[in-house]
């Protein structure tokens, strides 16, 4: 079981030559060399791909629709898509963020309701062999990252570049919020877990597609002399423990909250919904229910699965609305 402290992570070193003139001068600090400002409402959003994110907008723009806000938490955690829904819901209006999703263009699924494919399927295949001959959470991490490192080794660093412009893109805004929003991501190198905020001296942009660089068409991320790899290695796709002391929790997990891992390493969500309850929190999630599962098919990075995912969010947010009123407020 992963048990590194939220207080005693790795801090970002970073050079000044690396940043562009105007963030040289901004202290590089990384969130977690600090203890969290303790509040009463935290927001949990995990991974799981263009489907996941999709979802994630349809639930919270449903919440939204019918009376409850959720995006005004005092603390918002984002992990790889669950990031870039972080990063969306702070800047622009739920309502807006699913209209963005059911007005877009998508390309159809090109290949059968099956079992994934392709470099899906690769990725999955590499990440699993890894798990299966890593000695804890911390010994999969640093195998991951290695092996990640090896890929991008290759590289001629025009994916990240793409990346980049990908992933800005899909934000309404370019800078952090004031409120707090946390991403997080794994240092490449060492295994260890980062955690950026807006205090970080990292740019919002690449804060997200650090937490994104999930090993399939994405390669590690560069910032600085660093490479990151998708925050959901850290713990879980959610990493909901980063949200103790927390009076209230509401965890929005588009993988229901499963792990690869073992068991007995602790990373599945149930194991820290436990963990904050023990220490005080009330805690909600919210997963899936069988029309989003089947909205999201078999390969949550295809894009035509976002609008489906969003609308059935969006009616799985409505009818927990009022449920999930009596506890946030």
């Amino acid at each position: 079981m992963n048990t590194t402290p939220f207080s005693t992570l790795r801090v970002i070193s970073l050079t000044a030559s690396d940043w562009p003139r105007s963030d040289r001068d901004q202290p590089q600090v990384d969130a977690t060399t600090r203890l969290p400002a303790l509040g009463e409402r935290a927001l949990v959003l995990g991974g799981g791909g263009a489907a996941g994110n999709a979802w994630l907008i349809g639930v919270i723009a449903g919440l939204f629709e019918a009376g409850l806000d959720v995006t005004e938490a005092d603390l918002i955690i984002g992990t790889s898509a669950g990031s870039t829904a972080a990063a969306q819901i702070s800047s622009a209006s739920p309502t807006r963020l699913l209209g963005h999703i059911l007005s877009g263009t998508h390309q159809q699924r090109t290949g059968p309701v099956g079992s994934p494919s392709g470099p899906v399927a690769d990725h999955m295949r590499r990440t699993s062999e890894i798990i299966a001959v890593a000695e804890g959470a911390a010994d999969m991490r640093r195998r991951l990252g290695a092996a990640a490192l090896e890929l991008d080794a290759a590289s001629d660093g025009s994916g990240q570049r793409r990346w980049r412009a990908t992933v800005s893109a899909r934000l309404p805004s370019q800078r952090w919020p004031e409120r707090t929003v946390q991403i997080v991501a794994v240092d490449a190198h060492s295994g260890q877990p980062v955690v950026f905020d807006r205090h970080s001296g990292v740019d919002l942009v690449d804060a997200v597609a650090a937490s994104c660089a999930n090993g399939f068409g994405v390669p590690p991320y560069g910032i600085g002399d660093t490479r990151y790899i998708d925050g959901g290695y850290r713990r879980s796709s959610e990493n909901a423990d980063l949200a103790g002391g927390y009076g209230r929790v509401l965890v929005l997990s588009p993988l229901g909250g499963r792990t690869r891992a073992p068991l007995d390493w602790g990373m599945h969500l149930a194991v820290q919904v436990d963990e904050l309850r023990a220490s005080g929190s009330r805690v909600e999630t919210v997963l899936p229910d069988s029309d989003s599962r089947n909205a999201f098919g078999s390969d949550l990075t295809d894009p035509s699965t976002r609008p489906p995912a969003a609308r059935a969010g969006y009616d799985q947010g409505r009818a927990l609305a009022q449920q999930l009123t009596e506890f946030w407020r």
